[in-house]
């Protein structure tokens, strides 16, 4: 009876320890539940944030900063060239004289362009010699020519623009009569040209062709050379001497005049590496003589044999009512009326644009 009595109660105990097993296995799981969750949205995985340091003995450096480069509104285009013709003769039965000619040259243009804003500024330089057998050496060309036009249009689409224009034009040494080398019939500054006038220009957009056209327009000649500004030279008011020679008053180093200004500029490849070139200037003054025109014009041939290597062919033609044309007569200078100056032009040489 006592052995059954335990069995009974052995029994109840191992019932009641399984239900309160399962019990605390419920308890533990919701528990659980209910830690991890808070723990993950608090985030406890995470590396805590560093600790602020109250002093340091690090060096803040700053970083440069990078600036953008806007294009910039100028052009720029520099030429510079040499021209050289030769010819040798050695035991030649047909005769003849050995030469040689050389011609350097420079180009150079600055054009600032900006919505319907255009200014060009343009410096050409030519200096040419020549020597012959027997012969002193002789200057074949010499000019310095600088011209600035600044211009401003309605809108964009238009050719046309408002414009003021600075032409100056002068040469650099003495220029002589040949064979006269003693007495220099022009100089430095003597004569000068400048002209400054205001009126409309139009330019084709490849800019193949430039018309100018100035109402208003003052040519300053220039005579700064006192002995050729005595003799009337270039069409200045020269001296005034008595019956005896004796200088009463100096000659002008200047003249001034007020007329009308045209000028074209074309350029066109007519055949392949054949480039043909004009350029025309027609002035005429309204006070003295208004409807005498002065004329500059050239004409050219570019022949393009590569990058470097070019040959032209130009012809120059003047006429200036107030340049009196000189001439020797039994070993004396003479001068006479205006007439019309050539000049041709002829070379092969090498170039370098940059």
């Amino acid at each position: 009876m006592k052995k059954l009595n335990l069995l009974i109660l052995l029994l109840l105990i191992i019932t009641s320890t399984r239900g309160l097993s399962q019990v605390v296995t419920d308890t533990i799981k919701k528990d659980s539940t209910r830690i991890i969750r808070p723990v993950l949205n608090d985030n406890f995985y995470r590396k805590p944030p560093p600790v602020k340091l109250k002093y340091s003995l690090a060096k803040q450096v700053p970083l440069p900063e990078i600036e953008k480069k806007l294009p910039s509104c100028w052009g720029k285009k520099n030429i510079l060239g040499f021209d050289i013709s030769e010819i040798a003769f050695v035991n030649w039965s047909a005769g003849g004289t050995s030469s040689i000619s050389g011609l350097l040259k420079g180009d150079f243009n600055r054009t600032y362009e900006k919505k319907l804003v255009k200014w060009v500024n343009e410096l050409s330089i030519r200096y040419g010699m020549n020597k012959q057998d027997g012969i002193e050496i002789r200057k074949t060309d010499d000019a310095f020519r600088f011209n600035s036009t600044f211009g401003h249009r309605q809108d964009a689409e238009s050719n046309w623009f408002h414009s003021a224009k600075l032409n100056f034009n002068t040469q650099l040494t003495n220029g002589y009569k040949y064979p006269n080398k003693e007495t220099p019939i022009s100089r430095l500054f003597a004569p000068a040209y400048m002209f400054l006038g205001v009126g409309a220009e139009n330019t084709t957009k490849s800019k193949s062709r430039v018309f100018y056209l100035s109402p208003f327009t003052y040519k300053a000649t220039l005579v700064w050379d006192q002995e050729l500004a005595d003799k009337g030279a270039f069409g200045v008011e020269k001296a005034i001497y008595d019956a005896d020679g004796n200088l009463i008053r100096k000659g002008k180093r200047s003249k001034n005049e007020l007329g009308f200004l045209i000028t074209n500029q074309y350029k066109k490849e007519i055949y392949k590496n054949v480039v043909f070139v004009n350029s025309l200037s027609l002035y005429s003054d309204y006070i003295n003589n208004f409807g005498n025109v002065d004329v500059d014009c050239d004409l050219g041939l570019n022949l393009v044999v590569n990058q470097y290597v070019k040959a032209n062919i130009g012809t120059r033609i003047l006429y200036d009512d107030d340049i009196k044309n000189k001439t020797e007569v039994a070993g004396v200078q003479v001068t006479e009326g205006p007439k019309t100056q050539i000049k041709q032009v002829l070379g092969v040489g090498i170039t370098y644009a940059f």
